[in-house]
């Protein structure tokens, strides 16, 4: 009598529906996460969510018509343990009579300040796209629940990231990467487990309380549910409706984008700034946001930080301001901005003026440029040795000449830093640090970050008005000459 019970429970529970199940197929319904008669690659580490998955989309095949493929990574960073979780994965398939692709990545860091898990990740989906275009797979399910999600958002809360960090991660990434899982909490995942009598393994990595995301899950979340038991569902809810208007102020930064930036040769964006200005500053920060973004080679947006000073500087106004960022160099020129590729790391004239707080100003040639500090205008041209010859009246403090062959472009105008150093015309070839020269001049230390320097990647080129630097002056064999002069105006 209580075998035949049994029996009935038994095939009770193989027809009834799982309520999971039911989840999972009214999310990729209403995300349109995948579609009948596909083939689905099927990530499984052989963790709780990833066996869930892989369970409920083999209860799918049939009524689907669905074709599955799994691929497990196994980085064999917890020796016996990585191993055994291969053999897990392996039998697991074996039992399903599924097609299972197994990848051992080495981990080499992309960045110097990446994590082993980031690099892991990282490793994970650069394998997971290969394969997919391999076996051609129309999809990559991950099993990413809506605790995952419910971390996710506090992690970015917790660094201060903007909309799109705490909407969290997308139900589909890249068109390919899919998550069915994502609005199912964790229990409901083990639930779903133990009902079917289903095992899975349990990764000692996160356990450890060393790595942020694991803090945050063992330590933050707790608390917060324990104030309020629902706390994983409102933040799994929060994440879709601010992923939502993500999507949608997303939409008019790319209309924005396409109504006011040109795209030049050489990587070179422009867009006008007075239409800039008039925009919204939530449109405004996601422009500068997005150009830069484009000149990052892993497609990483600049900071807020970065942002506001792109914003500061166009919003000044100032004539031939310069701005250089990690990612790209932004000029002001007559009204209109300009974003070209950055000139590289450790090049002597790439001032960093988020750092030193100065203003600097790229000098084109020919151009005029206005230095604010001292109410002056700043001209500068190429001329021939004979027609600098010809210039009537003698050279004054306000003229400076230099041999146009022995310094390379770009050219800036900005205040003195630290550390500066020049070989002052007159001293036999001997350099001497800029802060003793001023002081030889007297030249108080308030007054000091006013001079205009004109500065090349070869050095500083003159301390305007006092001093040019011996090693570009005018020989006997120069041909071409940089004609530099200063005069004071009244500003625009």
């Amino acid at each position: 009598m209580a075998a035949g019970a049994a029996i009935m429970r038994a095939r009770a529970r193989s027809t009834k529906r799982p309520a999971l199940l039911a989840q999972l197929v009214r999310t990729v319904r209403q995300r349109q996460l995948f579609l009948p008669g596909q083939h689905v690659l099927v990530a499984v580490s052989g963790g709780p969510d990833s066996v869930a998955l892989l369970s409920l989309l083999h209860r799918l095949t049939r009524s689907w018509q669905l074709s599955l493929t799994v691929a497990h990574c196994n980085y064999g960073l917890r020796g016996v343990e990585s191993e055994d979780d291969e053999s897990f994965v392996k039998s697991l398939c074996l039992e399903r009579q599924l097609p299972l692709v197994i990848h051992r990545p080495i981990l080499i860091k992309r960045r110097r300040r990446s994590s082993l898990q980031e690099t892991a990740r990282n490793a994970r989906y650069d394998f997971l796209k290969q394969l997919a275009q391999k076996v051609s797979a129309d999809r990559i399910a991950v099993g990413h629940t809506a605790n995952d999600q419910a971390e996710t958002v506090l992690m970015w809360l917790l660094r201060g990231a903007g909309m799109s960090g705490l909407a969290g991660m997308p139900y589909t990434r890249e068109d390919t990467i899919v998550r069915p899982l994502l609005t199912a909490t964790r229990e409901e995942v083990v639930a779903y487990l133990e009902s079917e009598g289903l095992t899975y393994r349990c990764d000692s990595s996160n356990e450890k309380s060393i790595y942020h995301r694991n803090r945050i899950r063992k330590e933050l979340l707790p608390v917060m549910s324990r104030l309020a038991p629902a706390a994983v569902q409102v933040l799994q809810r929060q994440a879709d409706l601010l992923r939502d208007e993500e999507e949608y102020l997303e939409c008019l930064t790319n209309d924005v984008l396409k109504r006011l930036v040109s795209h030049e040769v050489k990587d070179v964006q422009r867009f006008d700034r007075r239409a800039f200005i008039e925009l919204p500053v939530a449109l405004q920060r996601r422009l500068v946001r997005t150009i830069s973004r484009t000149y990052d080679g892993e497609g990483r947006a600049s900071s807020l930080s970065a942002v506001e000073s792109v914003r500061r500087v166009i919003l000044k106004g100032r004539h031939e301001s310069w701005l250089s960022l990690k990612q790209a160099s932004v000029t002001l020129h007559l009204g209109e901005v300009r974003f070209s590729p950055g000139v590289g790391v450790g090049r002597s004239h790439q001032i960093d003026v988020e750092r030193e707080k100065g203003e600097v100003c790229a000098v084109q040639v020919p151009s005029t440029v206005y230095w604010d500090r001292t109410n002056q205008h700043v001209q500068v041209q190429l001329m021939t040795r004979r027609a600098v010859e010809t210039l009537t009246g003698s050279v004054t403090s306000g003229l400076a000449v230099f041999d146009a062959d022995r310094f390379t472009e770009r050219l800036v105008i900005r205040a003195w830093q630290v550390g500066d150093r020049f070989f002052p015309q007159g001293m036999q070839g001997k350099s001497k640090k800029l802060q003793d020269f001023f002081t030889d001049r007297k030249v108080s230390r308030h007054n000091r970050g006013n001079v205009p320097l004109l500065v090349a990647p070869e050095g500083i080129l003159w301390v305007m008005g006092m001093r040019q630097d011996e090693r570009f002056v005018v020989r006997g064999e120069t041909t071409r000459c940089l004609v530099v002069s200063v005069r004071d105006c009244a500003p625009e």
